[in-house]
């Protein structure tokens, strides 16, 4: 199976990170301005990317050999948040306004992706043994 077939998961991801873009940017621009409105988009396309990024990196262990997807992952995760933490730190010390927004944005489309994933994971007819 090729990495792209893999990857039947992503959009449901995509469009529920759509949806709440469209609501985070707009809930930005009330309550922080233009900040905000720029925080609460950030947040959410660092979401897009860290788990678009991992689809990419475990489906394609997964086709080279299934028993790289655990080490791979591991190391794209620890890689993901290493940079994230230092970005974040960054953007803290910066004492820039849609800092609040970001970190929000961040945690709102992380908890929706993690939920879009787990209903798509729920419907799924995934065969658990070889058929």
């Amino acid at each position: 199976m090729s990495v792209v077939g893999r990857m039947t998961h992503l959009p449901v991801g995509l469009k529920t990170s759509a949806v709440i873009l469209v609501l985070m940017v707009a809930g930005g621009a009330v309550f922080g301005g233009v900040a905000g409105a720029l925080g609460a988009a950030a947040g959410v396309g660092i979401v897009v990317a860290s788990f678009t990024v991992s689809s990419l990196v475990i489906a394609w262990a997964d086709s080279v050999h299934p028993t790289l997807v655990l080490p791979v992952g591991m190391v794209t995760y620890i890689t993901k948040f290493t940079a994230l933490g230092f970005v974040m730190a960054a953007v803290a010390g910066s004492g820039w306004d849609g800092l609040t927004a970001l970190c929000l944005g961040v945690g709102v489309a992380t908890i929706a992706w993690a939920t879009a994933q787990a209903w798509w994971v729920y419907h799924a007819r995934i065969p658990y043994v070889d058929v």
